[in-house]
């Protein structure tokens, strides 16, 4: 099934690590399949969200070798789009979070992913982490999945 098809009738998405990474390095792999996600954040057909784990997973590598202008390209893309917002994480998402980690095996960071995503309102959760599918309360988009258009 085609990325677009998976999107249709969606609001606000949740964007996970992986996403995030493929796009801002133009993952040959992926960027026909993210790319359409971002496109539509442009645009303003979707709204999105990101949590503190996203930006955070996305800048250990950046930061390990030493490359802020990656670090900087995360910052952007997690931060300056007015239909993408940040979660904060609170101490109701961490009770949420603890709940997924117990119910589903989820590991720490995906359980507050997870809580985050649900506690603002997503209706789908973009992804390369098969494991969100345990999840029975989100619609998790797996990139592996599907296909690009």
């Amino acid at each position: 099934m085609k990325i677009s098809a998976r999107l249709k009738n969606l609001e606000r998405i949740f964007l996970d690590t992986a996403p995030v990474i493929y796009f801002v390095e133009k993952n040959p792999d992926y960027m026909d399949k993210v790319k359409v996600i971002f496109n539509r954040l442009d645009a303003g057909t979707i709204s999105g969200a990101a949590s503190p784990v996203t930006l955070s997973e996305c800048l250990v590598l950046p930061i390990r070798l030493g490359k802020p202008e990656l670090v900087q390209a995360f910052i952007q893309i997690l931060g300056g789009n007015s239909n993408l917002f940040f979660v904060t994480i609170d101490d109701q998402i961490a009770s949420s979070a603890a709940d997924f980690r117990a119910r589903y095996n989820l590991t720490l960071p995906d359980a507050f992913q997870v809580a985050a995503a649900i506690a603002s309102g997503c209706d789908g959760f973009l992804t390369n982490d098969d494991t969100i599918k345990r999840v029975t309360e989100l619609n998790a988009i797996v990139l592996d999945e599907v296909e690009a258009g």
